[in-house]
């Protein structure tokens, strides 16, 4: 009885050393940089409600965010959707101090940079142009500076669609599980980009072979996920309206699957946005807006086929981006036309959601991250 009574102090004493608190980023339109452009929340890990933690002014349409792998850095496309501009930016938060302050800019190489993505080491940033169909490459120092870019990747070719797809158009820039390798859906062009990356290069991006895979004509490729274990791929489809599913192997992508994201009833003017996988590696979820703003939920099998399990409405307008915490307890969703956000609960058994907490205001929201922090007391 000594014994386990001397456990459970030392395991006491261990939690009360180290605390854990989980903070929440959203970027905005905020269209004028004397307004509120990046936001700070901290999430009650038992509740779901967001409290303010701090907020930063004095840079445009931050639309689009990042952390670095240690969470001490922020990175953001800005400008995005200013015209003949575009930028990313970082930001330094001190979680201790709860600071949030701007480091540096450089510029995007190309208008409307609207996806940036880290290393896992934290030396590299990655980011998506969509207007002009392009991938920029950035070395980042120790202290989270962005240095001037050392490639650009420019693309030309559209598709079928006259309106949306005249050109290329980059919607976002996604590492393998083992980062060797970069795929960017291009939804101008109906092809999912492959690239190799060699870390220690001094140019990392490289072609591989194959350089792309085609997706269906007129489908628009947006965002793209890899599956926990490393094996498939999830790649939802602006236009299409579907979820396209890939066995993954070494930089090789292999099509197994293609599934709709709406219900049986919607035939058209499809808008579906972002997809996302529960930590555990059982649930996919994907984000429609247009008429239905809502989350579409998926199972996922063991041989990576997604089979339908229900529709979350998101209780607002353009149901833009999502995010699930890593310990895949909350969703928490933005609707960019609204100017809103939700907190939702998984149910990490059947994967369905339910709101909780009230309804967060933030005119122009437009991304969330959520990032636990571990700190010492």
């Amino acid at each position: 009885m000594k014994k386990i009574i001397s456990i459970a102090i030392a395991v006491s004493g261990w939690i009360n050393m180290y605390s854990q608190s989980t903070y929440v980023f959203f970027g905005s339109f905020n269209r004028d940089k004397a307004a509120d452009g990046i936001y700070v929340y901290q999430l009650n890990t038992d509740t779901g409600k967001l409290s303010k933690v701090v907020k930063t002014k004095n840079i445009l349409n931050p639309s689009y965010v990042t952390l670095s792998p240690n969470g001490k850095y922020i990175f953001a496309c800005t400008e995005s959707k200013t015209p003949n501009a575009g930028s990313v930016s970082s930001f330094e938060f001190d979680p201790a101090k709860k600071t949030l302050n701007f480091i540096n800019s450089q510029k995007s190489g190309g208008e409307n940079p609207v996806y940036v993505t880290v290393h896992k080491n934290g030396k590299w940033l990655l980011n998506g142009n969509y207007t002009e169909g392009s991938i920029s490459v950035y070395p980042i120092s120790d202290n989270g500076k962005i240095y001037p870019m050392v490639q650009r990747f420019q693309f030309s070719e559209g598709s079928v669609n006259p309106e949306r797809q005249d050109r290329s158009h980059i919607h976002s820039t996604v590492f393998s599980p083992d980062f060797d390798y970069v795929f960017a859906p291009d939804l101008g062009a109906d092809k999912i980009r492959i690239y190799q990356f060699k870390n220690d290069a001094v140019q990392p991006m490289d072609d591989a072979e194959p350089a792309f895979i085609p997706t269906m004509a007129g489908t628009g490729p947006r965002h793209f996920t890899f599956h926990p274990n490393g094996k498939f791929a999830y790649c939802i489809e602006e236009l299409g309206g579907a979820i396209d599913v890939y066995s993954y192997e070494n930089g090789r992508l292999e099509h197994i699957q293609r599934i709709s994201t709406h219900k049986n009833e919607v035939k058209d003017n499809f808008e579906s946005s972002d997809v996302h996988i529960s930590p555990d590696g059982k649930f996919l979820y994907a984000s429609n807006r247009g008429n239905e703003n809502n989350i579409a939920i998926f199972s996922i099998l063991e041989n990576g086929i997604l089979k339908t399990v229900g529709y979350q409405p998101t209780f607002g307008k353009q149901a833009r981006v999502f995010e699930i915490d890593e310990e895949g307890k909350f969703l928490i969703v933005t609707n960019a036309a609204s100017g809103n956000a939700f907190v939702f609960r998984r149910n990490q058994q059947t994967g369905l959601l339910q709101k909780v907490g009230r309804k967060l205001k933030i005119k122009g929201i437009s991304c969330v991250k959520i990032k636990k922090y571990h700190s010492r007391s």
